[in-house]
């Protein structure tokens, strides 16, 4: 496979977290392999998550971190994203995040709509998205409909243009041992050296 411009999203709130650690295997071996990686962590953005309006016309100004995150999320042409599920879905700063870059002339294009739904302007683009929780995976589905896959996938990335997306789960992280984890983080990897 050619080499990929790749942007890693880790979405944890906070710093050394097992999310970083997923996005540190990805990266690294994505970068052995000759990709293009760009890397934001949203534990060192500083920003208003607060969109804090019910329209588009005349939002704030975005942070110059966060006019970052959006000029790499238009650079790319993989998407990673990794976050915690918290309370089932994204945790609230990141959700925030998407609140404030995922703009009308951006990334969508509101003018022009089929079948509902208004163009997506980051066509040509895939996505991966890496989620850890304490909630096993096969519950996600069982209990939850994978509501946070789906979100995530659908409702945040598709919609934007970035299709196809891949979802991996890890999980259970309570009472998971050492050698659970570092098979997770090999998973990352091999991932990361496909830019898949």
């Amino acid at each position: 496979m050619s080499a990929r411009k790749i942007l890693i999203l880790n979405g944890h709130p906070a710093a050394n977290t097992f999310t970083g650690a997923l996005c540190g295997s990805y990266a690294s071996a994505a970068d052995s392999a000759g990709h293009d990686v760009r890397q934001h962590k949203l534990s060192q953005l500083e920003f208003d998550a607060d969109f804090g309006q019910a329209g588009f016309s005349g939002a704030k100004k975005l942070e110059p971190q966060i006019e970052a995150v959006l000029s790499d999320f238009e650079w790319a042409d993989h998407v990673v994203v990794a976050f915690p599920l918290w309370w089932g879905g994204l945790p609230g700063k990141l959700k925030g995040l998407f609140d404030r870059i995922l703009l009308p002339g951006r990334t969508f294009d509101p003018r022009i709509v089929t079948d509902g739904l208004p163009k997506p302007l980051l066509t040509g683009k895939s996505g991966r998205v890496l989620i850890a929780s304490d909630t096993p995976p096969d519950l996600m589905v069982q209990f939850y409909d994978n509501a946070a896959h789906v979100q995530m996938e659908r409702q945040i990335l598709n919609f934007v243009g970035v299709d196809p997306v891949e979802t991996c789960h890890f999980g259970a992280l309570q009472g998971s041992s050492s050698e659970e984890r570092e098979a997770w983080l090999r998973t990352a990897a091999e991932l990361g050296a496909l830019g898949a």
